[in-house]
């Protein structure tokens, strides 16, 4: 399937309906709007008072749904090659999906390192609550993030429990844990020349302290409770070192995690779907073949 021009990518992304994260207000308080590059493109998002999900259905459903958390540096949420592209590529398979605009933290948040995990916790929990009105299984439910939405999606997956907002309402009451996830050339680590600079200062700021920076290094959180986890990373990407991908690999296998990795060559960094010449296109039909396997699982285990 063709990704999607950047106008093709609006017009479907407009025409999704949309899901608020919070009713009134999201946690934290303080954003302040930031003044935009010149020549912004209209798919890089940015300036999120109101976080939200765009809900994209298939037209026969699986019963699954997929989350799908777009990067951009924690500076802007890139929704053409990460969240439209993908939906159109996962509701062919009968998947609803989901698409995350979170907030970013450098707009003025307080706590700010907290702040796109209150969003990512919340819309799993709303996904789950509402499940059967998009006909899905609130079990079958399903993550993936990109870059620095890998980040987010990573630390979902280990730090689902922890409390980082107030209960907001009874959908608060459900499990924020995804039934796996996917890491598709994600941001893991803070460390200088192996994380990504630009999505560490815009999440932890110039001064983080040595804890804060340990809070949001979502390997050093792997335990028996992490959800399986599937990862992707081209092994020439200039803006996210492959590094990242090896610790968390190395992480999951710590913990005895089930992990599949997939590393390409060629590919470089924000390739979405990927370019349909190359090898690292496959990596979603990888993906969907791997989530038919954890429901194997499940459903012996069940």
């Amino acid at each position: 399937m063709a990704q999607a021009t950047s106008a093709e990518a609006l017009a479907q992304w407009n025409a999704a309906a949309t899901i608020p994260l919070w009713s009134g207000a999201a946690p934290n308080g303080g954003f302040r709007p930031q003044t935009l590059p010149a020549g912004s493109p209209p798919v890089f998002l940015r300036n999120i008072e109101q976080p939200y999900l765009r809900v994209f259905r298939p037209a026969r459903p699986n019963g699954r749904s997929l989350l799908s958390i777009p990067g951009g540096a924690y500076t802007f949420v890139s929704i053409a090659n990460e969240g439209v592209d993908i939906a159109r590529e996962m509701t062919a398979r009968g998947y609803t999906v989901l698409v995350l605009v979170y907030r970013l933290p450098g707009e003025g948040w307080a706590g700010r390192a907290d702040v796109p995990l209150q969003d990512a916790q919340r819309a799993v929990r709303l996904i789950r609550a509402h499940s059967g009105e998009y006909g899905c299984d609130p079990a079958k439910l399903y993550a993936v993030g990109f870059s620095a939405g890998g980040h987010l999606a990573a630390s979902l997956a280990t730090d689902f429990a922890q409390p980082v907002y107030p209960g907001a309402d009874k959908a608060d009451a459900q499990s924020a844990r995804p039934r796996a996830v996917g890491l598709i050339y994600p941001v893991i680590s803070h460390e200088p020349g192996v994380g990504h600079a630009e999505s560490s200062l815009r999440l932890l700021g110039e001064s983080p302290s040595a804890d804060l920076v340990a809070r949001r290094s979502p390997a050093l959180h792997v335990t028996a409770e992490t959800p399986p986890t599937f990862l992707v990373h081209a092994m020439d990407d200039p803006a996210v070192p492959v590094d990242n991908s090896f610790i968390m690999l190395r992480a999951l296998r710590a913990a005895k995690r089930p992990v599949e990795a997939h590393f390409f060559e060629e590919g470089g960094h924000g390739f979405g779907l990927g370019p349909p010449d190359k090898p690292v296109r496959s990596w979603i039909e990888l993906l969907a073949n791997w989530i038919e396997r954890q429901e194997a699982i499940a459903a012996k285990a069940a």
